[in-house]
């Protein structure tokens, strides 16, 4: 067990060389309590085991195109989701377990389980991302190259400042200087992301939306209560876990839903599906959108005539 704390040491080294944060040696051997000759022979480690690390001055970085850390990301990297899996896993367990002790102490070694892991981004993606996230840290105004916008049908460069990530990198809010808005970006249609020697000018008027359990974004909500049953209840919390931070257990059959949603149309899917298991306790608007869905839903799309 002697070499315990050397890994500890190091995987939080490998979570500090490949975050967004720029830390130098000497703030690096800071925090880990160690010299930083210590670091540097940590760093030579990382080499020999074929790892690419990358400096810039006294600003050191593992290149994540490494193919040895490839094979390790899918163990480095959780989303919001299943972090809270994994929360409630180690939680279920007893106490005065020892494991569990042991196990957050780990885990708390590499990440925060309780939040989106920012240690690993992947696919082809993973290089806008990083200037993305860059940006961010430096507070600099980006120029999204070429983006394809779904909503205009147009595509062309968009000036902004990039100030936070949606669930898994999939979109991000930004400021756009041009129509003076908070919007959402698809990380998958931008083509490349320059960043400016422009410090952000726009700050105060950055203002992220909302994310429901149903994982769509918006800068409202809308209150919704649901009692469900076990087959609604176990559908929703299967496929949307975190739900589970918004469902109280009302008898041995029943539960409650109380949550707010950014938009009908998730959760209206999921009440159309699950009607015979679902009753809708709030809001009204929420019952005339789904009055409204049933009346204009086509009778061959419900019932096969022959």
């Amino acid at each position: 067990m002697a070499n315990q704390p050397k890994l500890e040491r190091l995987l939080r080294l490998m979570k500090m060389l490949t975050g967004n944060i720029n830390y130098s040696i000497s703030e690096i051997a800071e925090r880990l309590e160690v010299s930083e000759r210590t670091i540097y022979r940590y760093i030579d480690t990382f080499r020999e085991a074929g790892f690419v690390i990358k400096n810039k001055g006294d600003i050191y970085k593992l290149d994540k195109s490494s193919p040895q850390f490839k094979d390790i990301s899918k163990l480095l990297h959780f989303t919001e989701e299943e972090s809270h899996i994994l929360k409630k896993a180690i939680d279920s367990i007893d106490e005065n377990n020892l494991l569990k002790q042991n196990l957050k102490r780990k885990l708390g070694t590499v990440y925060d389980y309780k939040i989106l892991a920012e240690t690993v981004v992947k696919g082809k993606n993973s290089d806008n991302i990083n200037a993305l996230a860059e940006s961010i840290v430096q507070r600099k105004q980006i120029v999204l190259k070429n983006y394809s916008s779904a909503k205009s049908n147009i595509v062309r460069d968009r000036l902004v400042e990039v100030f936070a990530f949606t669930t898994n990198y999939i979109q991000v809010w930004a400021y756009e200087l041009e129509s003076n808005q908070n919007k959402l970006f698809k990380v998958s249609r931008i083509e490349d992301v320059i960043i400016s020697e422009k410090n952000w000018k726009f700050q105060k008027q950055h203002k992220a939306g909302f994310i429901d359990i149903f994982r769509i974004s918006s800068f409202e909500q809308l209150p919704v209560k649901l009692k469900m049953g076990v087959r609604a209840t176990s559908l929703l919390t299967e496929e949307y876990p975190l739900a589970e931070r918004d469902i109280t257990q009302l008898s041995k059959n029943e539960w409650l839903l109380n949550t707010n949603v950014c938009s009908y149309e998730g959760i209206g899917r999921f009440v159309m599906g699950l009607s015979g298991d679902v009753e809708i306790l709030d809001s009204q608007d929420f019952k005339e959108f789904i009055k409204n869905k049933i009346n204009n839903f086509p009778l061959t799309q419900v019932v096969k005539i022959t």
